[in-house]
């Protein structure tokens, strides 16, 4: 990379955050989707304010990329109070903790996202942090500790995880409103980006919002991002109206395709179909022969594609489902192990008994 390209690109970087975070919506009129909970979440604000006090503490459920750190950012906005961010992998000692803590303002909104991850005698200083607004800081080691109480003043946290099953239940029973964010309908993504498209002063016509929500696997973050990289590739190639062939062949080159798989995708049912038969074979075996660690595979592309119906998790491993060979163009030999999701012999349509 030249000296001029790093330049441009160290500049570029501010400029892209920049750009995310005026997508974001400010408040929860503007937030599209998730109609229940922000029902829901507007009504605990509400009676917050009319009460003169901070919010109840929120703790925020659900896959990535569907507005749990936007939510919080609107919490803090809709009761007119500072934003103070950080997450679980962050807090590793409750020292770290504590200073957080002790530097809160009345009514300040603590932001804590993968709180799941946050370290045990971290996560037990926050139980009396957040009932009791106090906590006690150690003074000194062995039997001369002593432990001193430094009171707090009233804050809201809200908490997000990506896997609420990992959260204690002690620390789970202490927020007061607790939210699940479901993935998007195609027509709610549709809202999503063109409200996107209007801040980003984009010609877009219908159609195209449309291929470009069902490439987006009901996720707005992803929808913004495939947008941006559609009017990347119309500034390139001159095109001032965005239409269903624009954002396809966009979209194409960046090998997100109709169902909204990536390269990655569709190199695992790929190699399960043509290298493995569709299976069953395990997580370890499969993420070889596709040359990614394990846990990209199953925690980047497995979901959606189980999500899909694409593929199966049974306790003999992985499989393709018939949906799988399909997809790929690709005719399952009949020695194939088409399973269903439990691992029994998939009924075959032509005996009638499905």
């Amino acid at each position: 990379m030249t000296e001029n390209q790093q330049i441009t690109a160290s500049a570029s970087e501010p400029e892209e955050r920049a750009l995310e975070a005026a997508l974001r919506p400010k408040n929860l009129h503007d937030f599209v989707g998730q109609a229940r909970v922000r029902q829901q979440l507007s009504l605990v604000l509400e009676a917050s304010r009319i009460r003169e006090r901070s919010a109840d503490h929120v703790l925020l459920s659900g896959p990535p990329g569907l507005g749990k750190t936007t939510l919080a950012m609107i919490i803090a906005s809709e009761m007119n109070a500072p934003l103070r961010i950080s997450s679980g992998p962050a807090i590793q000692h409750a020292g770290d903790l504590a200073a957080i803590l002790s530097s809160l303002t009345e009514g300040e909104v603590l932001f804590l996202d993968e709180i799941h991850r946050m370290s045990r005698p971290a996560e037990e200083m926050l139980y009396m942090a957040m009932e009791d607004f106090r906590v006690d800081i150690v003074v000194g080691k062995g039997a001369g500790a002593t432990a001193i109480p430094l009171e707090l003043p009233p804050f809201t946290l809200v908490g997000a995880t990506t896997r609420a099953g990992l959260l204690p239940g002690p620390l789970r029973d202490r927020f007061g409103f607790t939210g699940h964010l479901e993935f998007y309908a195609t027509d709610e993504l549709e809202l999503v980006l063109r409200r996107s498209a209007m801040l980003l002063d984009l010609s877009v016509n219908s159609a195209a919002f449309a291929e470009i929500a069902l490439r987006s696997r009901g996720t707005p973050r992803i929808a913004n991002r495939l947008l941006r990289r559609v009017r990347d590739w119309a500034l390139v190639h001159g095109i001032e109206q965005i239409d269903a062939r624009s954002a396809s062949a966009a979209l194409d080159m960046y090998e997100v395709d109709g169902r909204g798989l990536d390269r990655l995708d569709r190199n695992v049912l790929t190699a399960l179909c043509t290298k493995f038969g569709g299976g069953p074979v395990g997580l370890s075996t499969l993420a070889i022969a596709v040359g990614e660690e394990t846990e990209t595979v199953e925690t980047v592309a497995e979901p959606y594609l189980v999500r899909e119906g694409l593929l199966g998790r049974t306790p003999r491993g992985r499989i393709a489902m018939p949906a799988a060979w399909e997809h790929l163009g690709l005719a399952a030999p009949a020695d194939a192990a088409l399973l269903d999701q439990f691992g029994r012999p998939a009924p075959d349509p032509a005996d009638g008994s499905a």
